[in-house]
């Protein structure tokens, strides 16, 4: 290969590379998921594209720095939007009064054993005194002012509640108070391994 040649090679590479950079950084970046608290949806060291948000919108997968663990990422669901209220009654998601549909539990929550409830307050991890109303440790029926670090009733602006989809482990907005959209890296589009996964996430 002459010297000219492998200028172009040098140049071309240096364009590839310049292009990746400004992809990861303006407009979509790889996430990779640790840990259980978004299964089924997404599983334990999945491997999924993320893109920069424009807009943000309820339900949407994000991921953001945690804030209780430097350097670490969490990726959960938006479920409250600035100037919402938001409550939970015996497993059903009331948003501003009215009842909304969480589709994605209902392959967990067909597995539940009679009388079980799905979406729950630890009051073991709760800052607040609170009584609980199953086995001395869960509240079934909660609002936002139930929750670690939100006194509000209603999401201020600016601000957005997120859970887990796999409610009984997932450490998030119940535990962690309301989380700043500004805060949020990116929404979670693209699901690229295992191959088994590979695709749109629904």
């Amino acid at each position: 290969m002459s010297a000219k040649e492998w200028v172009k090679e040098i140049i071309w590479f240096l364009g590839l590379l310049a292009i990746m950079l400004i992809v990861k950084k303006y407009i979509m970046f790889p996430v990779a998921v640790s840990g259980h608290s978004m299964d089924p949806t997404l599983q334990d060291r999945e491997r999924i594209m993320a893109v920069k948000l424009s807009k943000i919108e309820r339900f949407d997968i994000v991921t953001f720095p945690a804030p209780d663990k430097p350097g670490d990422n969490y990726v959960k669901r938006i479920i409250g939007m600035p100037g919402d209220t938001v409550a939970y009654d015996n497993d059903k998601l009331l948003i501003n009064g009215k009842e909304v549909a969480e589709p994605y539990l209902d392959e967990y929550k067909q597995s539940l054993a009679e009388g079980e409830v799905f979406t729950t307050l630890d009051t073991y991890l709760l800052d607040k005194p609170i009584t609980p109303t199953k086995d001395d440790r869960w509240v079934t029926s909660f609002e936002l002012t139930d929750l670690n670090g939100i006194n509000e009733a209603v999401i201020p602006e600016g601000k957005v509640l997120v859970l887990g989809d796999n409610r009984p482990v997932s450490k998030d907005g119940r535990y962690i108070g309301l989380i700043d959209m500004k805060d949020i890296s990116g929404e979670l589009k693209f699901s690229f391994w295992p191959l088994s996964k590979f695709g749109m996430i629904k």
